[in-house]
């Protein structure tokens, strides 16, 4: 499996894992817009890696 992992550089620790088969890249760049807003009004440098799973 394919994820999309949100990552903040300042905290140094992974916000989220959103799966790319249910998420696209707009609805990812939507959710770090309304839910992990706090860290990027703050200051935060967010990235978007894709991964995949260790385990799939």
């Amino acid at each position: 499996m394919e994820f999309r992992e949100i990552y903040c550089d300042n905290c140094k620790k992974v916000l989220a894992r959103y799966n790319v088969k249910y998420y696209s890249e707009d609805v990812v760049d939507g959710l770090i817009q309304t839910i992990h807003v706090t860290h990027t009004r703050g200051g935060h440098h967010v990235k978007i890696h894709k991964k995949k799973s260790e385990t799939g």
